[in-house]
């Protein structure tokens, strides 16, 4: 298979799963969101943890990407909201941020993250593969 039918395939398999990225820092958001619609998801951004409830509201995303430092809201406390309302709490949450502490990781998870990746240690092929992995077991 070549990789134009790989792609085809990827953009069938991926077509209805849509992915919101809660990310304050445009560039990082920007990279994120090309390398995951070029996977063929549907792909909404949100620039602040309030935007971030807000949209995970209205657009019902099937995974969210969540940064910890954010504007308005931190990702601790947005993952806390995320996983109290009954609307929000299935929606799978894989953290991405910079900040690596083991304690911060195991916030995470305790909050109900799906996933914690560390932004300098990782490539944005890796965070492809890791959405699919989770989405994957959905």
């Amino acid at each position: 298979m070549n990789s134009l039918n790989i792609s085809i395939k990827n953009m069938a398999l991926n077509s209805k799963q849509k992915i919101l990225i809660v990310e304050d820092e445009e560039d990082i958001r920007e990279i994120y969101k090309t390398k995951l619609v070029k996977e063929g998801y549907k792909v909404v951004t949100a620039d602040s943890g309030t935007g971030g409830i807000i949209s995970a509201g209205k657009e019902k995303p099937d995974l969210i990407l969540l940064d910890i430092v954010l504007p308005m809201k931190e990702g601790f406390s947005v993952l806390a909201d995320l996983k109290k309302n009954p609307e929000t709490r299935g929606i799978p949450v894989i953290i991405i941020s910079n900040l690596d502490q083991d304690y911060e990781i195991k916030m995470a998870h305790d909050l109900g993250a799906d996933g914690y990746l560390t932004k300098s240690n990782v490539t944005p092929d890796e965070v492809a593969e890791n959405i699919k992995n989770i989405l994957g077991k959905k």
